[in-house]
Order: structure tokens, then C-alpha cells, then sequence
């Protein structure tokens, strides 16, 4: 088959994931990548970095408010958070809470806090700082009706109480067993009580103080975000090795549209980093190899990019059979391949790999066109006019609605579902059209993903309770199949017991492959160029970069 571009179809699932107000972000590795050692750290000099251009519609750099990936990465570096969590593992670790003890139901959660660490405007953190940022963020909560990012990450908060000047403890109403993941999150980094005191507004174009190994030197969206070392900063995460003062003096992240710029700019040594929100293509993948540079990778953790039915009365998808034959229709490691490459990773479920708790549902995902066609023809889907399916004189046809044409990737899905009989409609429509769209009903495919080390995220998009599109959460399932999901959902959230989440969790990413729920399209992965000058290279546990053991040869 025929190499075609990839950049337009992953621009779509950002397209309509950013339409619906949900995360954007995306070969290999599940663990943090590291450039070769380069001797001993060497201090001083500057980081240039080029991103993705900055969010069109939301320029935010606020932890609590922004869902923006480079943002995100940005913001770690800025702010740190109550614990950090392993990469490799999942493991929860201490960072600004040197331990904690959750309650037996899971509703309190004490955190004794790390003596000695300030702010950058000279504020102390202790147990009334925590207070205070929980306390402004459930504020943002209620001023922006539950639409804000962080929402999800503090569902069903109550209160905060200070125990002691190191102790506080936080109080949910309900049992919330993804809040210790939650608290090693860039969303729940704690910043200077001061900073509530400004708009949230202000604090999205970056009027707040924190305590990390840099400080925000200047933000101008879409142009540059300049961030500068903190010299007395001496409180890291034991999960790096430099748990003092950054080697470099400061980092620049430009933001730059085209991949090709970029990795021009990388390999003739005008940028460090290359961070695209695409997947690097596999021919610019090798371009960086042979440049001596060197190409970092690790998949975003949380849902994985993917493709949810319409299951409403008289839609297609309606039907169980059908949707159990789109499954085999799908050809996931043609797609991979062709799209972004021989060595991408082949997506295997509802999440990305790098996700704690993930069960592959590989075999439930095979490409099986006699199958497709088998359980089509039970359903009374018999092949008529043009080679597609017809039932009652109506035609097999699917409409996908989009903000986005994308061109390479939608000719293999639309080539493979013909292949079986189905025909696939793509609809161009814009952003601001997108919600009625799909709070109308009017498709039978839409996509999304979400990026968090928890899958509890999933719900996010499923129930919709919580869900930022109410209609895509409540078309996705049956009511029998939304209650069944309800009910994974709130076992895995309400116990603190790992084996019991796991299990929960494993019940429920088969779940959602046998009743036809998600549809996973692709394998998310954090691609980074990488100048063969910069040492200590890693990525966090979201899939961020993480610069405190980052150096640059001289």
C-alpha cells in the first residue's frame, strides 16, 4: 500500500477532542527515555525548545484551569506537586507531602508536608497553602460550571482542614480513590496562596508564583514562554537525580507550526527540542538518527485516541452486530503503519500502554473481514449496489463528522470499511458546530482521547455525569452497557485497594470492547527530537519533559 501523509487525521482527533473541550496531545518505549551520558553535568546556558503553536482559543499556563499538553510540560517545571508519580511503575511517590495515610472508606486523605520549602515570592508552603489551593480551585469549579479541566481531578472534593502547620487533610464526600494520583498531577500543582487572590484570568497569562526549579520569566501565547533557573530550589522529587537547583540557566519554548521547521531547526542546531503534537514521521524519524541526534519516545498515558458509536434508536450503531463487525472491519496495524510507520506500536485497547491498570484487548481488535461480513449478513446487512450493504432498502452508512479533511488516513478507514460493505461519510464542520452536532445526534462516529495516568479518565468522556460532552458520553452506550459502566466505574473509584481497581478496571476495558463502545484507533506517543548536546533527557510519568536533570555540552 502506498505511503500517505499522517499529519491531517492526527490533527483531526485534536480537532474534535479540542472541540469538545477535552484534553489535546500521542516508538516505542514504556519508560522514560534518557540521551546518552555525556560526562558530568555541565551549569549554565539556555534550552531552546520548539513546540506546537499555543491554543488558539484558551492561552492558559494556570495548572488547574489548562488541559494544553505543551502547557502542561511547561507548567511542571514550574510547579511542584504534592507527590510525583514513577514513570516506570505507576508507583505513587513523596515530593512536597513526605507521606500520607488514606482513610479506610477513601474519603480523607492526610498529607504530612515537606518542611523548608517556599514559594518564589517567598511564602512558606505549609498545610494552609494546600488548603488554600484546593479551596480556589473548587472555587474555579463552580465559576466555570464544572467545564474547567481540573474538575475531574478533585470530584466530589468537600473540604480541606488544617491539621498542623505540615498537616492537612482532605475530605471528599464521596470515595475518590484516583485523588493520589490526582496529587502528583501538573492540574494539582500547588501554587502561592497569593496567587488566588488574582483572576483566574490573570493566572492564565501566568500572574502566580510556585515553588519550582524555575520560575516564569515571560509569557507571550503563541510566541515564546521564557522560564529562568531558581537558585535556591532544593527540594526535588526523588524521582530525579538533581533534587537541587537546575543546571541550565533558563529554557525557551517557541512555537512553531510545521513538523518540517522544526526538525530543520533541530538538526541545524538553532533548537534543542523538537516537540511536536503529531507523531514524528517515520521518514523525519530516521532524518533525526542520521543527523546524530537523537529521538526520544514514550506513549501518552489515558485514553487512548479513539472513536466512540452513536448507539441511539435508528442510527447503524444501533445495532450490537454491527458494531461488532466495525471491530474486525478495522485494520489497526495497516493504519499504524502505513500512517506513522513500520515501528509505531499497535494500539491494543480503550488506553495507551503507559496507562496503570491497562489490559490489552489485542485479540478482541484483529483485522477479520470474513468475520465483518459474516456478522453483518446475520444481521440482515446484505451486499447490494456498488459493493455496499443494504437492509430495508437502507444503505450501511456511517457519517463522521469533523472540524478537519483529512486526506491519507481517511482513505484506508473508508477502504477498509467498504471492504466489508460499509460506507463511511466524512463531514467537514467547524469547531463551533461540532457540539451541536453531536448534542443533536447527527453522526454515528466522533473521536477523542485524554491524556492522565489514571484510568479513571475514561469516565470523563463515558459517564455522563462527568463527561464534557453529555451527548457523546450518553450515545456511546445503551442505557443496560452506561449502567454496567457506571458500576466498573464507581467499584475502581470507591476502593483503595489496588487488586480490587484492577480488577474493576480489567472488567471494564473488556467491557467496552464487547459491547461495542470504543473503537481504539490509534496509539497516542509523545515523540521528541533531541540535539545530540542535551544530556539527561527524561519524560514524566504523563508523558511531559522534565528538566531538572537536564544539561547542555558546552
Amino acid at each position: 500500500m502506498r505511503r500517505v501523509s499522517r499529519r491531517g487525521i492526527a490533527a483531526t482527533a485534536l480537532a474534535v477532542t479540542a472541540a469538545l473541550g477535552l484534553t489535546a496531545c500521542g516508538s516505542s518505549g514504556d519508560e522514560a527515555g534518557a540521551a546518552p551520558a555525556g560526562g558530568e553535568p555541565v551549569a549554565g546556558g539556555t534550552l531552546k525548545v520548539a513546540f506546537w503553536p499555543d491554543n488558539p482559543s484558551f492561552t492558559c499556563l494556570d495548572p488547574f484551569q489548562t488541559y494544553w499538553i505543551e502547557h502542561r510540560t511547561v507548567i511542571r517545571n514550574l510547579a511542584d506537586s504534592l507527590t510525583d508519580q514513577d514513570p516506570k511503575t505507576g508507583e505513587i511517590k513523596p515530593w512536597l507531602a513526605e507521606s500520607w495515610e488514606i482513610s479506610a472508606d477513601g474519603k480523607e486523605y492526610t498529607f504530612h508536608l515537606r518542611d523548608g520549602v517556599t514559594f518564589s515570592d517567598g511564602a512558606k508552603l505549609d498545610a494552609a497553602a494546600v488548603k488554600v489551593n484546593l479551596d480556589g480551585a473548587q472555587a474555579v469549579v463552580k465559576e466555570t460550571g464544572g467545564s474547567t479541566y481540573g474538575a475531574s481531578y478533585i470530584l466530589g472534593y468537600d473540604h480541606s482542614e488544617v491539621v498542623d502547620p505540615l498537616t492537612v487533610k482532605v475530605v471528599f464526600s464521596a470515595p475518590n480513590s484516583s485523588f493520589l494520583q490526582a496529587s502528583s498531577t501538573t492540574n494539582l500543582a500547588i501554587i502561592s496562596p497569593d496567587s488566588y487572590k488574582k483572576t483566574a484570568k490573570e493566572r492564565c497569562l501566568g500572574d502566580y508564583t510556585a515553588s519550582g526549579p524555575f520560575t516564569l520569566e515571560s509569557y507571550k501565547p503563541n510566541e515564546l514562554t521564557r522560564i529562568t533557573r531558581r537558585a535556591d530550589y532544593n527540594w526535588g522529587s526523588a524521582l530525579s537525580e538533581n533534587t537541587g537547583a537546575a543546571h541550565l540557566d533558563s529554557v525557551e519554548f517557541s512555537y512553531v507550526a510545521e513538523d518540517s521547521v522544526r526538525i530543520g531547526n533541530l538538526i541545524s542546531g538553532a533548537i534543542d527540542i523538537a516537540w511536536p503534537r503529531n507523531p514524528i514521521t517515520a521518514e523525519d524519524r530516521e532524518l533525526i538518527k542520521k543527523s546524530g541526534n537523537v529521538l526520544e519516545s514514550r506513549p501518552l498515558p489515558g485514553v487512548a485516541s479513539a472513536f466512540y458509536p452513536n448507539t441511539a434508536a435508528g442510527r447503524p450503531l444501533a445495532e450490537l452486530d454491527v458494531r461488532r463487525a466495525l471491530y474486525k472491519a478495522f485494520d489497526l496495524e495497516t493504519y499504524a503503519k502505513t500512517i506513522f510507520g513500520s515501528d509505531y506500536p499497535l494500539v491494543a485497547g480503550a488506553f495507551d500502554s503507559t496507562t496503570p491498570f491497562f489490559a490489552p484487548q489485542s485479540d478482541k481488535l484483529r483485522h477479520d473481514p470474513q468475520g465483518a461480513a459474516k456478522l453483518l449478513e446475520a444481521a440482515g446487512w446484505k451486499v447490494g449496489e456498488g459493493g455496499y450493504r443494504f437492509k430495508d432498502g437502507r444503505k450501511l452508512s456511517l457519517l463522521l463528522p469533523t472540524t478537519t479533511q483529512f486526506a491519507g488516513g481517511a482513505e484506508l478507514i473508508q477502504d477498509v470499511l467498504k471492504q466489508v460493505g460499509i460506507e463511511l461519510q466524512i463531514k467537514v464542520v467547524t469547531g463551533a458546530e461540532l457540539p451541536a452536532v453531536l448534542k443533536n445526534g447527527e453522526y454515528d462516529l466522533t473521536s477523542s482521547y485524554f491524556t492522565r495516568a489514571d484510568p479513571g479518565a475514561l469516565q470523563f468522556i463515558l459517564d455522563p455525569d462527568y463527561a464534557n460532552s453529555k451527548a457523546l458520553a450518553t450515545n456511546a452506550s445503551t442505557p443496560d452497557v452506561q449502567t454496567e459502566i457506571k458500576a466498573l466505574f464507581t467499584k475502581a473509584r470507591e476502593t483503595t485497594d489496588d487488586a480490587q481497581r484492577k480488577v474493576a478496571y480489567a472488567d471494564l476495558q473488556s467491557l467496552l470492547i464487547d459491547k461495542g463502545v470504543v473503537y481504539p484507533w490509534f496509539e497516542r506517543v509523545q515523540y521528541a527530537g533531541v540535539s545530540k548536546a542535551v544530556q539527561g533527557f527524561a519524560f514524566t510519568s504523563e508523558s511531559f519533559l522534565k528538566l531538572n536533570d537536564v544539561w547542555k555540552q558546552q
